[in-house]
């Protein structure tokens, strides 16, 4: 389904425009059970765990109709869906799909930004393919994600990476939502703050409390207001309000955080076996930082508590992390400040972050992207 956005047009600019497509799969890893299994198709289904201790990692649409979402604890999934089919995940599969489609990408843009294996920034202003317009350049790539996969996506067509991400959720699934130049900030004055991308739970909840709810609403503020609240996220929040977003689609994304988590089938509870348990994840962790030839300066621990509380401490070092070694000792030193726990740890997981070489760009959004390794 074709939509495009039936809004008065902003005032008119003689900046060069864009032409972006960020494609979408629908329900990814549950779609993909579903085609390779038909006894799955129609049914609600959700990839992850099924004991206690699991959790959803993808739902289909059928469960999503129950309530069921990604990272719910898999038996409060179950209560809310007392047929859902719980499959394990098949990593290798989804890859391999995700190989294909990026394949497909590279036949209509030289630049390509993958955001993970299901989803993905194209742009496709020098025309590669010949197809005269980005609307019929997206209807093709759909067209060839499900005729090569068997698959559908959902994409959105406008000048601009925020606009066209807002746009590829629009109509999912299997939807084509095309916001043109001069409409943008109309479309993103209709949506709920808490539809933007970049914008999480915390600060969404922060907005509202401060009675702003939907981009209209944060239109409406002022520069100064944004300053007093946000701090240095003003001029992005105040430009996306009025669809403003100049980040650039980047082949070459570099690499913002790595790291791992690990959820326990019992919590832990004594303070060796959560030193061993940071032990481990360090170890995966350190082990995917040597294969990229990583070497960051911030490690960020995080504790999920049995009764699903979670949090994060970071802590800065002046030189690049070198071995395992002085990661493991730089984990141990967040840690030992929450040690002994009043309650069992569910959860353990630890990032690296800001390596080598990394710059501020002026042209990126404040939230920065994660490269993370689940370990479930």
């Amino acid at each position: 389904m074709e939509v495009a956005a039936d809004l008065a047009p902003d005032t008119p600019t003689d900046a060069p425009v864009r032409k972006i497509i960020h494609v979408d799969m629908d329900a990814f890893y549950a779609s993909v059970e579903q085609r390779d299994d038909p006894a799955l198709r129609g049914k609600p289904v959700a990839v992850g765990g099924s004991s206690r201790r699991g959790v959803v990692a993808a739902a289909s649409y059928e469960a999503r109709k129950f309530g069921v979402r990604s990272a719910m604890p898999s038996i409060t999934a179950k209560r809310q869906c007392p047929d859902l089919i719980f499959v394990p995940p098949r990593f290798d599969a989804y890859r391999e799909v995700s190989h294909q489609i990026r394949a497909i990408f590279h036949d209509y843009a030289d630049e390509v930004e993958p955001l993970s294996l299901d989803e993905a920034y194209l742009d496709v202003s020098a025309d590669k393919a010949g197809l005269g317009s980005a609307t019929a350049t997206a209807k093709l790539i759909r067209r060839r994600i499900r005729d090569e996969t068997g698959l559908t996506a959902s994409a959105g067509v406008s000048y601009n990476k925020f606009i066209a991400k807002l746009a590829s959720d629009q109509n999912k699934p299997d939807g084509l939502t095309v916001i043109p130049p001069g409409r943008g900030a109309a479309f993103v004055q209709t949506l709920s703050i808490r539809r933007f991308h970049g914008i999480g739970p915390v600060t969404a909840a922060k907005m509202e409390g401060l009675g702003v709810f939907s981009g209209a609403d944060l239109a409406g503020k002022d520069p100064l207001w944004l300053a007093e609240n946000f701090g240095n996220s003003a001029e992005w929040l105040f430009n996306l309000a009025r669809g403003i977003d100049h980040r650039r689609v980047k082949s070459n994304r570099p690499l913002k955080s790595l790291g791992g988590e690990r959820t326990f089938f019992n919590d832990l509870t004594t303070d060796t076996e959560i030193r061993e348990a940071l032990a481990h994840v360090c170890t995966v962790v350190w082990d995917r930082a040597a294969k990229k030839g990583a070497r960051g300066r911030t490690v960020t621990l995080k504790l999920r508590y049995a009764d699903f509380k979670t949090i994060t401490r970071a802590k800065s070092v002046a030189a690049p992390i070198l071995d395992g070694a002085a990661l493991l000792a730089a984990g141990e030193a967040i840690l030992a400040p929450l040690l002994p726990t009043e309650q069992g740890i569910r959860l353990l997981g630890l990032t690296l972050s800001k390596f080598e070489g990394e710059e501020d760009e002026a042209d990126e959004a404040p939230a920065a992207s994660n490269d993370l390794l689940s370990l479930i």
